[in-house]
């Protein structure tokens, strides 16, 4: 069975601003986008933005599977939170993740430390 990810913000924006190294650009191109419903809302939800800024973003949202926050993804988020100090966004993408079982793909992986099962790849050591 093919490994399936899920994208974390800082990967979206650290491709639309040409910092992605070269072998975690060619996993972006080549893997199912898939990103949680709390990613979309930070990309898109950038102060300030021109039309001309964003509108590679929601080009990129259109393309990109968008899962939901569903009962699942809630009841794992509160279960990561009674037992972790993360951020609410970060916990909710982490809960994702394990839900559907999904890799996450992270330039912040200390944000994800110490959460059982969730497997977190840096696309800068790739």
């Amino acid at each position: 069975m093919e490994q399936k990810y899920l994208i974390d913000t800082n990967v979206i924006i650290y491709n639309f601003g040409n910092k992605l190294p070269e072998k975690a650009k060619s996993l972006l191109y080549t893997i199912e986008l898939t990103i949680s419903a709390v990613t979309k809302i930070e990309v898109l939800g950038w102060i300030n933005a021109t039309n001309e800024q964003l509108q590679p973003l929601y080009d990129f949202m259109e393309i990109a599977s968008i899962l939901p926050i569903n009962e699942a993804v809630i009841e794992k988020t509160i279960a990561i939170r009674q037992t972790k100090k993360i951020a609410l966004g970060d916990a909710i993408i982490a809960a994702t993740a394990l839900v559907y079982d999904l890799v996450l793909i992270s330039r912040n992986t200390s944000d994800f430390n110490n959460i059982d099962d969730l497997q977190v790849i840096d696309p800068h050591t790739l």
